[in-house]
């Protein structure tokens, strides 16, 4: 633990961090695509799985526009989006996807840390799913797409103030630490072995 003594405000990501909830939301992808042809689908979960932090935003573009080679509009990539969070609107508020591990460390340490939620996934169903969850009071702020992580992890250091030094981002995929990266900022891997090999703070346990 040591990389936490020195600091004052943890960025946390939630897929894969907070919830477990990459199975369901794979299944989500399967569903709201299972119109199109079913290699052109698993062509997107190899990008999507390869790209965690990345938001669905940007995973729909890439599918009709990289994949199937078509042009979409801002419109139809939101319309898209939708449709898969209403998916997830039901599926995730299940309090058993909490990781137990990161969310008790979470319950005790929220008043000694500035705490918020920066996320791939869309920002108004995170809050939605963190209110029905009941632990939105556990963070200052809690934040996701369609503004890119490095974006919102920028302007949270601008609108609190807060030192690079005093700051420390966790995640589970390297645009995880990719956002820490770009604003300077130390990054913690989680619950992903992977990550080890950047040669990065790695926890295998909050415990």
């Amino acid at each position: 633990m040591k990389s936490f003594i020195n600091k004052k405000n943890i960025f946390w990501d939630f897929d894969g961090v907070i919830m477990d909830s990459m199975p369901v939301r794979n299944k989500g992808f399967e569903i709201v695509l299972r119109e199109f042809p079913k290699e052109q689908v698993e062509s997107l979960m190899q990008f999507h799985l390869k790209n965690g932090g990345l938001s669905r935003y940007v995973k729909f573009r890439h599918f009709f526009e990289e994949i199937r080679g078509e042009k979409v509009t801002d419109e139809a990539i939101k319309e898209w989006a939708q449709k898969f969070s209403g998916i997830m609107r039901e599926e995730l508020v299940q309090p058993a996807l909490l990781i137990g591990d990161s969310l008790n460390f979470i319950k005790e340490n929220f008043r000694k840390f500035n705490m918020h939620i920066v996320s791939g996934s869309d920002g108004e169903e995170l809050r939605y799913l963190c209110e029905k969850l009941e632990i939105s009071r556990y963070f200052i702020s809690i934040h996701g797409s369609p503004v890119p992580k490095k974006e919102l992890v920028h302007s949270l250091l601008i609108k609190h103030e807060y030192k690079g030094d005093d700051t420390i981002l966790i995640g589970d995929s390297i645009n995880d630490y990719e956002a820490a990266e770009i604003n300077d900022i130390d990054f913690c891997g989680y619950n992903n072995e992977r990550l080890k090999e950047l040669k990065t703070f790695y926890l295998e346990s909050f415990t």
